[in-house]
């Protein structure tokens, strides 16, 4: 695993090792986006047609990574998006994660559908990890997830509202993918052409949505989401005294209408290009959410970035702050803890460099 992390230079090093090493269900489960993925690629174009603006001659010797968050300090501008299973791309990689995000006291997105019990991560990540949370079915399964994020002593509650359903992922569903899985005779090939994946599963038990180990409760991922409107927003609002942010707003009109029904932050989003193919490209609505929204109002962003200086466009774009999902889970994947802290070092010295490069000591 270290000689791996030591040949990550860059989040493609990183995807092209995960390659090799997960098996081709997992590996298209983490990579694959809605339809033909066009809508991935339209996002991609958009923050490779930005550009940043060189300056000379200016003292930056001296340069701060650093900024805040509802308050607290961040040492970087970028955080780790909520992801599903991430114990998928490696054993025990929730918690990789979550040790990270303490160490530089950013958030930790911790997913509805992790594989690591929601207090276990909070109590690793030194409470920074904010709670992703999806409403389904008739909701009662949700307020119960709500009520143990309080208790697990959780500050920010991140409701996730663009997945009404499900998006078709066409890679997962040539593979089969269900969770729990379903083991037939294709995935067994693909399970013995991968042996290392597939050891370390085998020894470490087979990832569990582990959230939905409740009395009178059981996830079905493919259950409906669809019932999620305004009142259920105003109840969750009513519910939760700390920080609220939805994720997954791609409309400049749903933004201005979750700030006068008192949320606290938007994160434009498309889920990776997860959900709906045709979805515009949320790098390309920044600015509009920025004018829309005001100068002061916290706007993040995810979806598609790769190096630190995507994280810089994004910034100067109109985000207050930024997170990191897919390259993530394939440093862990390719490299182990070893590769995911390779990969944030990567980050974090695009960022400083291309804060160098356009004359700036402080963050936009």
């Amino acid at each position: 695993m270290t000689w791996a992390a030591a040949h990550i230079h860059s989040a493609s090093d990183a995807r092209r090792l995960a390659k090799k090493r997960l098996p081709w269900m997992i590996f298209d489960y983490i990579d694959g986006s809605a339809g033909e993925e066009t809508g991935a690629l339209r996002n991609r174009a958009a923050l490779d047609a930005a550009t940043l603006r060189p300056r000379i001659l200016r003292d930056v010797s001296e340069r701060s990574l650093s900024t805040s968050l509802f308050g607290k300090p961040s040492q970087r501008p970028f955080g780790i998006a909520p992801m599903g299973m991430c114990n998928l791309s490696g054993v025990g990689a929730d918690l990789m994660l979550a040790r990270l995000a303490a160490k530089y006291e950013v958030p930790h997105g911790v997913s509805t559908v992790a594989s690591t019990p929601m207090e276990k991560i909070i109590e690793v990540a030194e409470g920074h990890a904010w709670f992703q949370l999806y409403f389904s079915g008739d909701g009662i399964g949700t307020f119960k997830l709500v009520e143990r994020a309080k208790v697990a002593g959780y500050q920010t509650l991140v409701l996730t509202a663009d997945v009404p359903e499900v998006g078709r992922r066409p890679r997962e569903l040539r593979h089969g993918f269900k969770m729990p899985f379903k083991i037939g005779p294709k995935q067994f090939i693909d399970f013995a052409l991968h042996p290392h994946w597939s050891l370390s599963a085998l020894f470490s038990g087979k990832p569990q949505m582990a959230n939905f180990e409740m009395d009178g409760y059981a996830f079905d991922r493919t259950e409906s989401r669809a019932r999620a409107d305004w009142d259920t927003l105003k109840r969750l609002r009513d519910a939760w005294d700390g920080n609220l942010v939805v994720k997954g707003v791609l409309d400049v009109e749903d933004a201005v209408d979750l700030q006068k029904a008192g949320v606290d932050a938007v994160q434009v989003s498309s889920h990776g290009a997860r959900q709906l193919e045709s979805a515009p490209s949320p790098f390309s609505l920044l600015p509009a959410m920025r004018a829309a929204l005001g100068p002061n109002y916290p706007i993040f962003f995810d979806s598609g970035l790769r190096s630190g200086e995507d994280a810089l466009k994004a910034l100067h774009a109109g985000a207050s702050y930024t997170f990191f999902g897919r390259s993530l889970q394939f440093a862990i994947a390719a490299g182990g803890e070893a590769g995911l802290a390779k990969l944030w070092d990567v980050f974090s010295d695009e960022l400083s460099i291309a804060m160098a490069q356009t004359g700036l000591t402080e963050l936009p």
